[in-house]
């Protein structure tokens, strides 16, 4: 049997020329307004351009397959986006063209919500076709290599910091789930800051959403801005923060919490630190790689 592995993530304009279609894509075929292009447009030119986001996915399932081809798995890896090209979809068309029999997905992001991994997972399915079992692994958020490797950044986070900083988490907002409907998405977050927080030693923490959409949506909080705030009217010195809900840079973090969240703690006093995001690190591929190996 010839199987593959799927590794799914966001994906990200590589020019700035690209952008306004992406964020079209983004926005289900309905172009962005003047405004709201030339605000993001800003935000990318602000960190230098489009970021690595790509490049550190494509790097993060090319160690997976290294990974998982030293241990003796004969695998074939593939890479598909959300919004940008190569997508999922067309991904699962290129592993059925190869004779992909049985694959394992993989979305680069450890918890499960009704606005992220399900819709990976539809995507995915909608595109296999018969012939072509395809397993997508609903979430990761307490795999025990995760927590060890944020555990390890917070720490080192920590060390960089003032002696009196308070740590925040991190993750991105998501439009609250309709009456009725439960999502896991929030309370999956928590278990997993509960987990990095216990194997890092810390004796107190927060947990505050970050880059709430511009929707008339109810969006998940509160907001990491707010509670820095609140970290700063608690009398702290300093401010570390760890984008949990993410696993690489991109402009989510270097954007909203490097530029917005640093000029916020800033104005309050306070010494900002962010922990490292794990990208392509061997380390954290080896976590990736576990988990895929596990499914396989």
């Amino acid at each position: 049997m010839r199987r593959g592995v799927l590794v799914m993530a966001y994906g990200t304009p590589e020019r700035l020329e690209d952008v306004e279609s992406y964020y079209t894509h983004i926005r289900r075929g309905r172009p962005p307004s003047a405004e709201l292009l030339e605000e993001l447009v800003s935000r990318y030119e602000a960190v230098g351009g489009p970021t690595a986001l790509n490049r550190i996915t494509r790097a993060q399932a090319a160690g997976i397959a290294r990974e998982l081809a030293r241990r003796g798995h004969a695998v074939t890896v593939y890479t598909g986006f959300k919004h940008v090209s190569p997508f999922v979809g067309d991904a699962v068309a290129r592993m059925a063209a190869d004779g992909i029999e049985a694959a394992v997905g993989l979305v680069l992001a450890p918890h499960y919500s009704l606005r992220s991994i399900a819709e990976y997972e539809r995507y995915a399915e909608d595109a296999r076709p018969q012939g072509l079992a395809l397993e997508v692994i609903r979430s990761w958020h307490d795999d025990s290599g995760l927590v060890a490797y944020l555990a390890a950044r917070l720490r080192e986070a920590c060390a960089r910091s003032d002696g009196d900083s308070r740590v925040v988490f991190t993750a991105h907002s998501v439009p609250e789930p309709p009456e009725g409907l439960e999502d896991p998405y929030a309370k999956q977050l928590l278990e997993t800051c509960e987990l990095v927080a216990q194997a890092a030693g810390l004796e107190g923490w927060e947990f505050a959403f970050q880059s709430a959409g511009r929707t008339g949506d109810r969006w998940l909080g509160p907001d990491v801005l707010d509670t820095i705030a609140t970290v700063a009217d608690r009398g702290h010195r300093g401010v570390v923060l760890q984008a949990v809900g993410f696993v690489a840079d991109h402009l989510e973090t270097l954007y909203d919490l490097d530029v917005e969240a640093r000029a916020a703690a800033e104005a309050r006093g306070l010494c900002y630190t962010r922990a490292a995001m794990p990208n392509d690190d061997p380390a954290f591929v080896d976590v990736l790689a576990n988990i895929v190996e596990a499914r396989l």
